[in-house]
């Protein structure tokens, strides 16, 4: 794949999870994928397989009562098999509203996400508001 086709699959991955659409988000993942998230709450650590991401997914929809959303802002690829996406976090939880800017690198490999990285501009403060 190229450059174009992986912005689109991370495109793709947004649209899947902004609609709820875990099916085809799953459908996106290598087996052994692996998303990271930095920090210190119970979304952080590495979550390994379709089923361990999406039940991190899960958690964040089901610790901010379903308010959780994000707003893809851009996509920007290395040219090769990295994309970094940059976007708006919101979330509601415990009667506190949280906006972020954070982005995400993913790792493509065969046309399939293989890895993502979370970046946090504040790390505490994502880890102190997700516990």
């Amino acid at each position: 794949m190229g450059a174009s086709e992986n912005l689109e699959l991370v495109r793709r991955g947004y649209a899947a999870f902004s609609s709820g659409d875990m099916e085809t988000l799953s459908g996106l993942f290598k087996p052994d994928i692996v998303h990271s998230v930095p920090g210190t709450s119970p979304i952080a650590g590495d979550h390994k397989g379709p089923d361990e991401v999406l039940a991190m997914y899960g958690n964040l929809f089901s610790l901010s009562e379903g308010t959780m959303s994000v707003e893809l802002e851009d996509v920007l690829s290395d040219g090769g098999n990295q994309v970094v996406s940059i976007h708006t976090a919101k979330a509601t939880r415990n009667g506190e509203t949280r906006t972020s800017r954070d982005a995400l690198l993913f790792t493509i490999d065969g046309g399939k996400i293989a890895s993502i990285q979370d970046f946090f501009a504040d790390v505490e403060g994502e880890s102190r508001f997700w516990s």
